[in-house]
């Protein structure tokens, strides 16, 4: 993490406020008192594609010349993306990289990233095997797409919460279907590392 200092803490602080106050569809912000140099953000997956159902911690490192470059983005949450690097995290997108301008802020930033969530784009993928399964074969790269998103980025509910007038008391039905649920996790995490 480094240190920012007093002009660009205040340029990162505005656009965190006004995010606070106009918040994006599907994007919340996860602040972080100690720093701004680190900004996370959880990013819904869009409906319609292989990530719907899931969330997505991201997180932004804010450099000492920003807003004069892009920050550099990362997944937190493992996902299966051609533009999303598999052993880091780090996110490839033309907005962080060439495309990068000025008066462009952390705002843009979370709207492209989700955008990339909904259009991919394999000519420049950091995940290679992604990029040429999304290319060559759709329906596998879909299939393993969704697979991760199930894994990593959707929470079981514990069976202390539950939904309704019940006010938590799980039935032995709730019981049975939270723990094949657990099951197909397992099974599905165990194809996952065959892969």
């Amino acid at each position: 993490m480094e240190n920012l200092n007093p002009q660009v803490l205040r340029h990162v602080g505005r656009e965190i406020q006004a995010l606070s106050r106009e918040p994006l569809e599907g994007i919340s912000l996860l602040l972080k008192e100690e720093s701004f140099a680190d900004i996370e953000a959880l990013i819904e997956g869009p409906a319609d594609t292989p990530f719907a159902g899931g969330k997505f911690r991201v997180k932004l490192v804010v450099g000492k010349d920003f807003p004069a470059s892009p920050p550099k983005g990362y997944f937190l949450t493992k996902i299966f993306h051609p533009n999303v690097a598999s052993s880091t995290g780090e996110i490839c997108v033309n907005t962080l990289k060439k495309d990068w301008k000025s008066d462009l802020g952390i705002k843009h930033v979370l709207l492209t990233i989700k955008c990339l969530l909904i259009v991919p784009n394999p000519e420049s993928a950091l995940n290679e095997e992604a990029g040429k399964l999304l290319l060559e074969r759709y329906d596998d790269y879909c299939a393993r797409a969704k697979l991760y998103t199930e894994i990593h980025a959707s929470g079981i509910p514990s069976s202390g919460s539950s939904k309704g007038s019940c006010e938590g008391a799980a039935t032995t039905s709730d019981k049975k279907t939270l723990s094949k649920k657990e099951k197909s996790l397992k099974e599905k995490k165990k194809t996952l590392k065959r892969l």
